[in-house]
């Protein structure tokens, strides 16, 4: 098995008696996309700032191609940074910019400005290159940023929030040059954002942190329709919670006793203890409408219309249960143009119990 580019190995990192990142393992295999996700201070920028040289782990070692890297400075790890803020040099134009750490390395004038040209054309913007960075649109300067960082063709990128700046229009662009450069490039990319639509469009696999601690580690689809942990699927908002208690059914079979209702379990109940606390956790793509009770469903509940969004070629309604839960449905347009929907109105919600996942507590 080959062998990672980036380890972690039980590293943890301390200010005083606060802890930014619980002790972890995790591994970066040379040529991915990974995306570090998570709310503010759950301690995914610690982390890229540790594998940046810019913090030192309080435990724990760093790889680097097999190398540990804890002790080496910053400027000696191959690991360039494009941050939030960018950082670009108001007093130089474009191409300078672009040649600056071209320069620091030693490169000769012709080289280094041969390869900027060549970034700068790469990146669609050589027609800027005598302009002052003052007079470049935000996503001009951003791709200024990655010129600069990939110009000294390093083995590993990091980026901190780079698209946070962006209206939205530009980050979805911004997104897509991203990751098309990254397939181009093979060069690996470390990306830390809060914006799950980022993180999952883009990486190849998903590092979900709370409170410094790694929830799950997946692609973008296994952690968006398996999610391991409650706190993963109240984090990504596209799951329906109902917790309860592990139980059987009349039939014996495998269930879970909730305030909204008792619901029939996939699999035996994925192996779990009749007792146990846990949460059912189903996706709201995967629940179903019914104005009328739907004769042949299994795991069926009774809910009232709160209110309803509509996001592009897709709507989500938001229903109420009698026990005060709130669930929420998404469907395409077409799915609901039959259905009666209005607020206040009362609907019959199921969904198979193969769809429903089960979250020990």
């Amino acid at each position: 098995m080959q062998e990672p580019l980036v380890s972690f190995e039980g590293v943890a990192k301390r200010f005083g008696s606060y802890v930014a990142v619980q002790k972890m393992d995790l591994q970066i295999h040379k040529g991915e996309f990974l995306a570090i996700m998570g709310s503010s201070g759950c301690g995914k920028t610690t982390t890229l700032r540790m594998l940046a040289g810019l913090e030192a782990p309080s435990e724990g070692v760093i790889r680097l191609a097999g190398q540990a890297i804890n002790d080496l400075p910053s400027w000696s790890r191959d690991t360039p940074m494009v941050w939030q803020s960018l950082a670009l040099f108001p007093f130089l134009n474009v191409i300078e910019n672009v040649e600056f750490a071209l320069k620091m390395r030693g490169i000769g004038r012709a080289e280094r400005r041969r390869r900027a040209e060549q970034w700068l054309e790469r990146m669609q913007i050589a027609e800027f290159a005598d302009r002052n960075i003052a007079q470049l649109s935000g996503g001009q300067r951003q791709r200024v940023a990655l010129a600069r960082s990939l110009v000294v063709e390093p083995e590993i990128l990091l980026l901190d929030e780079p698209l946070s700046a962006l209206d939205a229009a530009l980050k979805v662009r911004m997104q897509s040059v991203l990751k098309n450069l990254q397939r181009e490039t093979g060069i690996t990319f470390v990306y830390v954002t809060h914006s799950q639509s980022e993180a999952f469009s883009m990486a190849d696999r998903v590092v979900i942190m709370s409170r410094g601690k790694i929830e799950q580690i997946g692609t973008p689809q296994e952690i968006y329709r398996t999610p391991r942990t409650r706190f993963v699927a109240d984090f990504l908002g596209s799951s329906n919670i109902f917790p309860g208690q592990l139980t059987r059914d009349a039939g014996g079979r495998a269930a879970i006793a909730t305030p909204s209702g008792d619901f029939v379990l996939a699999g035996g109940g994925q192996g779990a203890t009749p007792g146990q606390a846990a949460s059912l956790i189903v996706l709201d793509t995967k629940m179903q409408i019914h104005f009328q009770p739907p004769p042949d469903a299994v795991n069926t509940i009774e809910a009232r219309m709160i209110g309803e969004e509509f996001i592009g070629a897709t709507a989500t309604i938001y229903f109420e249960t009698g026990a005060g839960q709130e669930i929420r449905v998404q469907k395409s347009h077409e799915e609901l143009a039959d259905l009666p929907l209005a607020v206040g109105r009362s609907f019959h919600l199921s969904w198979s119990p193969a769809d429903g996942h089960l979250v020990p507590e």
